[in-house]
């Protein structure tokens, strides 16, 4: 599960850097960043508002790939071509 509330809840509460956040929760600096990246491109403050539960903050931070754009799909190889 993300502790994504207790990153932010540790960064803009307790002021605290990104080491301690990681050492404190026991993950990774780079993920700290990366949640605290997303977090403020989603424009997300704190205290998070009474509707932004885990599912919600969830959708914000980590959008599902079906919302994101689709790529073109590649051509397939045609290996009687090729050979």
């Amino acid at each position: 599960m993300r502790k994504v509330k207790e990153v932010l809840r540790l960064r803009f509460e307790l002021g605290l850097r990104q080491d301690q956040i990681a050492r404190s929760c026991s993950i990774g600096q780079a993920t700290v960043h990366r949640y605290l990246e997303r977090a403020a491109a989603a424009g997300l403050s704190w205290p998070l508002p009474e509707d932004h539960d885990d599912r919600r903050l969830n959708e914000l931070l980590f959008p599902s790939r079906s919302t994101r754009p689709d790529h073109s799909p590649r051509a397939e190889v045609d290996f009687a071509e090729i050979q």
